[in-house]
């Protein structure tokens, strides 16, 4: 084996060292007397071919054959495809290999029944160690096989003798071995170990790589001669013997945002100095995304090597909210969020232009949160063709079995796209092309492959259907076709090594973006990875560090990093440090260089907003509630965006429980719990009620259209409460307290006798409850808040609300007094039901009076608003946090802060 070293020098800058490689290439060869035409160099990635190519063609002699390796297997002769049972590298058709690989094994069965999550988990770890594995097999000769599936197995038996990994991993790690060894297919570059070129040159840059260290292995057996080029350098050393070949700069940058417009100004700098084509390295895909969005709006043309997971893309975004709006839980929010999609375009151009907005107002302003609560016959002819037609094309994803085959399944939304013409409209997407070949909807997989049997083996769910449509497409890369012309190609480091481009930069060179590792098998712990002949992390580290000594090839490289990452401060990349220090070793202290922002810097002065204030003079509310008045108190202009302009957030239609839905359950199970008493007119019992609270709690569950297992956190709250809540009820009956009525609908003019404008403004409510008890009437309002915050309501009496207005719509005569209860004395309380220690009444102590006030100051508020009286924003404290309205009266630009 003979080996020539590419040194860091002016001869072998990136844009020159190809031609350097064929120099020596040629000269070695003719030296020898080997046919140069006959003759094979191996190259690390695809991306090196153009340039190999052409640094020969410089000469103006026959090339040796240039390839890579497995570009090399593919040109002699067909891959041996999977077979079945065999691992196909498909990480969601191996899962389901694997799910039947396990079938028959109790440990991993016992886990099944005990945690679903914990199961698919443990075989997405047995088929990743699997594909591990098989990988590093087929990178060693044949021959050398059998002695790496006897290291591994000698590994992990001595594991299991150590005690330290015994147990359930171990066991998924020797599933994975076994599987692997007896069902790993052949690999396609078997056939280069028996190629016989006239010379093996080989070109190492970026670490060792084991297939090609194998083939010069086997080639000095047989004779073969070959050659190393070795471009691999020490990064400590690189400047020993010279001078960087160009331009290092380095800029520290304050946070995320910071750095990714720094990466964009440092792109622009380069292309304004005509550095172009320019690499973009893709450390951290979060952060280019952001510097990419940056470069598209100044018109840059790029060109994305490492692509992005087709579960990301449009074509897979609409094909994920079809398969979910088919599930039977499905929310109407998720139905509405397919019908907005391209894939119901014809549904929506047959039912008409304006049924799905329709639709989804009607489904608002109804309350309806689940499919079943939608009413036919309340919905206009469109909206009804529109639902109608949804139903019927999702039905094909939820008839039949509970059980299908994969294969089944497919064929299921198959019929669906097509029905929907939607697998047409797929086509013309990006991605969609790739998308339907991925989930194998436009192909049927070849006899007797691993594929065809998974698709017809597998019994899924359609819940479980649905999360292999997604495992598949996150399992998938998208890389968008390449454009000749880029000025910024975004590729990974590795691919960036010895490629002509004029200038790189490189964000995130800090330690936790640049230096980590790549991860090891879950399975396979780093000892055990290097045991069993493995990559491990230490390799990873190596291969990193030649990679990123690779760039210094560049005639320009920019390196930026931030400081911290939210909360956490982040060092500089250990690499980063290496370099600054290899370069004081040469004596190069100044050679890495504080990169320079040539932005222009724009002084924008602010200019606070003054207090927002509202006027309407001439308006006045036809209906005012509780909520409204509180408003009104609270903060004016939220009474005027609230009331006078009906402004609401739209509620959302998912059908997640939350406390307001609790609330809704429980008074309804107390109203009719007391109705039935009272009907009743049965002695009290214990017992009884305690049954006759748990059978109302079903039924109102059932009711509001609430599941058992969404609303069972609730049933097991009224567990805890209603053994409280009937002995303080049973204490209140024994002080002669009798339940009247619930949930009373009033309606009144409080203003009849002020004259108009005010005589039509009607005040309404709800009354949760009004009792009776020695000829006092007792208003109470049921909550689920603490104790604490409604004693803190009722402490200063004029200032609590709710209980003021039910007062003064229990005082009405006249028309109002609908229950013949005149001016009766009264009582009025808060009850806290769900409060962590007990039942509790907060009574307010003087309503009559609170209520006579309230309706005197709102009376005079009211007429104030009508003359034309401003509706300021008072932006005070807590109320402003959760407010809908801050966003209208600019609450957070105005020039003074309210304290």
């Amino acid at each position: 084996m003979h080996t020539h070293i590419l040194p860091l020098d002016a001869g072998h800058a990136a844009d020159s060292i190809w031609l350097r490689v064929a120099q020596q290439s040629s000269v070695w060869l003719d030296a020898r007397g080997l046919a140069l035409r006959d003759a094979v160099l191996l190259v690390p990635f695809a991306q090196h071919l153009a340039p190999a190519r052409r640094a020969w063609m410089q000469l103006g002699r026959w090339q040796p054959r240039i390839e890579t390796t497995h570009s090399l297997a593919a040109s002699l002769g067909p891959s041996v495809l999977p077979q079945a049972g065999q691992v196909s590298y498909d990480a969601a058709i191996d899962s389901l290999s694997a799910e039947a690989l396990v079938a028959q094994q109790s440990w991993a069965q016992a886990l099944r029944r005990q945690d679903e999550r914990a199961y698919a988990l443990a075989l997405a770890r047995l088929v990743e160690a699997a594909h591990a594995f098989a990988r590093a097999a087929a990178a060693r000769a044949p021959a050398a096989r059998a002695a790496f599936w006897q290291q591994a197995r000698a590994a992990l038996a001595a594991q299991g003798e150590g005690g330290g990994g015994a147990g359930f991993e171990r066991a998924l790690a020797l599933l994975a071995l076994e599987w692997a060894a007896a069902q790993a297919p052949i690999p396609a570059t078997d056939a280069l170990f028996d190629l016989r070129p006239s010379a093996w040159l080989l070109l190492q840059a970026g670490g060792l790589d084991m297939l090609s260290e194998q083939l010069l292995a086997r080639s000095d057996e047989t004779g073969v001669p070959n050659l190393r080029l070795l471009a691999d350098m020490d990064l400590d050393t690189a400047f020993d013997a010279t001078a960087p070949l160009g331009g290092l700069e380095q800029a520290v940058c304050g946070d995320f945002e910071d750095l990714a417009q720094c990466s964009a100004a440092a792109v622009l700098q380069h292309l304004n100095a005509g550095r172009a084509p320019l690499a973009l390295i893709a450390q951290d895909r979060v952060l280019i995304r952001r510097v990419r969005a940056l470069l598209e709006r100044r018109g840059v043309s790029m060109q994305d090597e490492t692509g992005w997971t087709l579960a990301t893309t449009p074509a897979a975004a609409m094909l994920m909210a079809l398969l979910r709006a088919a599930q039977a839980l499905a929310t109407l929010d998720e139905i509405l969020a397919w019908l907005k999609s391209d894939l119901a375009a014809d549904l929506r151009e047959r039912a008409g232009a304006s049924a799905l907005a329709s639709l989804e107002l009607l489904c608002r302003a109804r309350g309806w949160q689940t499919p079943a609560a939608v009413k036919l016959a309340d919905l206009p002819p469109g909206s009804a063709r529109l639902w109608q037609g949804a139903l019927a094309a999702l039905s094909g994803l939820s008839d039949g079995a509970p059980r299908r085959s994969l294969g089944q399944w497919l064929d299921a939304l198959n019929l669906v796209l097509s029905g929907l013409r939607a697998d047409a409209l797929l086509l013309e997407l990006d991605a969609g092309a790739q998308l339907l070949d991925a989930l194998w909807l436009r192909r049927s997989p070849w006899p007797g492959s691993a594929h065809e049997q998974v698709l017809q083996q597998s019994q899924l769910r359609f819940a479980e259907f649905v999360g292999w449509v997604d495992q598949s497409l996150e399992a998938q890369q998208f890389v968008p076709a390449s454009q000749a012309d880029a000025q910024v190609v975004i590729t990974p480091l590795a691919r960036a090594m010895l490629r002509p481009f004029a200038a790189v930069v490189l964000p995130g060179a800090d330690a936790q973006t640049l230096g980590a590792p790549g991860a090891l098998p879950a399975l396979l712990p780093d000892g055990l990875c290097v045991q069993c002949g493995l990559p491990g992390l230490q390799q990873q580290r190596e291969a990193l560090c030649h990679a990123f000594a690779q760039l210094l090839r560049s005639p320009q490289l920019t390196l930026l990093r931030s400081r911290a990452h939210g909360s956490e401060v982040l060092a500089p990349s250990p690499l980063l440090e290496r370099l600054a220090l290899a370069l004081r070793r040469a004596g190069h202290v100044a050679e890495l260089q504080e990169w320079v922002d040539a932005r222009v810097a724009r002084v924008l002065t602010p200019h606070a907003l003054a207090r927002t204030s509202a006027h309407a003079a001439g308006l006045m509310p036809a209906r005012l509630s509780a909520s409204a008045l509180e408003a009104l108190r609270n903060c004016p202009y939220q009474f005027f965006g609230r009331v006078l302009l009906g402004l609401r957030e739209q509620d959302e239609l998912a059908a997640e429980i939350d406390k307001r839905d609790f609330g809704t359950w429980l008074h309804a199970v107390l109203y009719e719990f007391h109705e039935r008493r009272q009907g009743a007119g049965s002695t009290p019992d214990a017992q009884s009620d305690a049954e006759l609270l748990q059978l109302l709690a079903h039924d109102q569950a059932r009711a509001l259209g609430l599941s058992p297992e969404e609303f069972l956190p609730y049933l097991s709250t009224l567990v805890r409460i209603a053994p409280r809540y009937l002995e303080w009820w049973g204490s209140r009956e024994a002080e002669g307290q009798r339940y009247s009525a619930g949930e009373i609908d009033r309606a009144i003019q409080p203003f009849a006798d002020a004259g108009e404008p005010l005589a039509s403004v009607t005040l309404h409510g709800r009354l949760d409850r009004v009792d009776l008890q020695g000829g006092v009437r007792v208003l109470i309002d049921y909550k689920t808040s603490g104790v604490a915050s409604l004693k803190a309501r009722v402490a200063v009496p004029l200032e609590d609300t709710q209980l003021a207005v039910y007062a003064a719509l229990m005082q009405a005569d006249g028309d109002g007094d609908t229950d013949g209860m005149g001016y009766t004395p009264m009582r009025a309380l808060y009850l806290a039901l769900d409060d962590a220690k007990r039942i509790e009444a907060i009574e307010h102590p003087d309503v009559e009076r609170s209520a006579a006030l309230l309706l005197q100051g709102v009376g005079e508020d009211l007429q104030a608003m009508h003359d034309g009286a401003a509706l300021p924003a008072l932006g005070e404290g807590t109320l402003c946090e959760h407010c809908e309205m801050r966003g209208l009266c600019r609450r957070d630009d105005w020039a003074e802060v309210a304290l």
